[in-house]
């Protein structure tokens, strides 16, 4: 395994993370539940395969994630780095970052976390919840006392908001979503990098977008790899300004192949980089013409997301990943990031269509997108 200094903290941590969202789960008389079993095995053979950064959340896999991997991590918790989340949304008043912070400590088992995280933040997201719970002095007074190492942020917002989140000087480290398909971030990332903070990137494989590529890109490209899951993580590793890749390995398969890609010492190369931006910057424009996202078309009078809904489709369309966007469209109204309704809500009214820049005929593109991506919500129940 492959190790990077993170941040100014002086902590080696492994260029891959395991990240704790997508726990093998089985069902119990009628609950879900972790496979206990399963992840101690995935946790200790990642331990043993050198990764030490270990991220979880407080709703992660129904709120079962972070006891599993406290579970697993006995024996050698003080060995490694854990990062978790403080849910903003569910913290309403004074003293709710508290209560929340110890359940968490309770449910990992430890006397500390390494990494604790302002979860999912934007800027003024931030400032407002500060204002209902003061958890910034709360994170202080946490930290003072040891049952926290360090103050950082996961974050979904625009890039430039990252900028003036950094620039706020409270944060030791940032996990912000980056891959081949989605750079928006990049010159946040790179921005953090140079202010001292540590960087950690989720959705390295694009939550299974960049994975799924069609498995004759690699070779278009001129590119030596095993597999589109391969190409995304070097893809990852070779930027410079990244100290760690999460990933949301299911089974012990995926922890190998991606182990084992971390651990060599040969990212993708700058011209095999440009060329893997030649082709994303090439589908982007195809993909611009069905809707470019400025999103001058909302609000819609009925809620539907309609960029969310023609960016699944363009992934569907033009890059040919099609599970991932029929997952992504089912998020619509159920994930808590992806707000709003799916295209069936739609009621032909054309206001999107008046105030759409490009002149699209959005009420088709929106029949078409449900037809195309649906199936996997008739599938799912959502």
């Amino acid at each position: 395994m492959r190790y990077r200094t993170f941040g100014k903290t002086g902590i080696k941590i492994s260029a891959l993370g395991f990240g704790c969202m997508r726990f093998p789960m089985i069902k119990i008389g009628e609950r879900d539940v972790v496979d206990e079993d399963k992840v101690v095995e995935m946790i200790h053979r990642a331990y043993a395969l050198g990764i030490n950064y270990y991220d979880s959340a407080y709703f992660y896999c129904g709120g079962l994630s972070e006891a599993a991997l406290g579970k697993a991590l006995k024996g050698f918790r003080h060995k490694v780095v854990v990062s978790t989340k403080s849910p903003g949304h569910l913290l309403k008043k004074l003293g709710d970052f508290r209560r929340i912070l110890e359940e968490q400590l309770q449910r990992l088992g430890t006397d500390f976390i390494d990494f604790y995280h302002f979860h999912g933040i934007g800027y003024d997201r931030f400032h407002e919840i500060d204002k209902l719970t003061n958890w910034k002095n709360e994170a202080f007074r946490a930290r003072e006392e040891g049952l926290i190492k360090h103050i950082s942020f996961s974050f979904h917002d625009r890039p430039e908001n990252m900028i003036k989140l950094i620039d706020l000087g409270l944060f030791t480290s940032v996990l912000s979503q980056y891959n081949a398909i989605d750079r928006n971030n990049e010159a946040s990332i790179a921005y953090a990098k140079a202010a001292g903070l540590g960087t950690v990137v989720m959705g390295p494989l694009g939550g299974g977008r960049v994975s799924g590529l069609p498995a004759d890109v690699a070779a278009r490209l001129g590119v030596q790899v095993k597999s589109s899951a391969e190409l995304a993580l070097r893809f990852v590793f070779a930027n410079p300004h990244i100290d760690c890749a999460i990933s949301g390995m299911e089974n012990l398969a995926m922890l190998e192949e991606n182990a084992a890609v971390a651990s060599r010492g040969d990212p993708l190369s700058p011209a095999e980089v440009n060329a893997v931006n030649d082709m994303m910057a090439e589908n982007a424009k195809l993909a611009q013409l069905y809707c470019t996202g400025c999103g001058y078309c909302m609000p819609c009078p009925e809620q539907v997301n309609i960029p969310h809904t023609f960016k699944m489709m363009n992934i569907y369309k033009i890059y040919g990943i099609q599970e991932y966007a029929r997952a992504g469209y089912a998020d619509i109204g159920v994930n808590q990031w992806i707000p709003g309704k799916r295209a069936d809500a739609c009621t032909a009214c054309g206001l999107c269509e008046t105030k759409c820049p490009q002149k699209l005929p959005i009420r088709q593109q929106l029949k078409e997108s449900h037809q195309a991506l649906a199936r996997h919500s008739a599938a799912s129940g959502t």
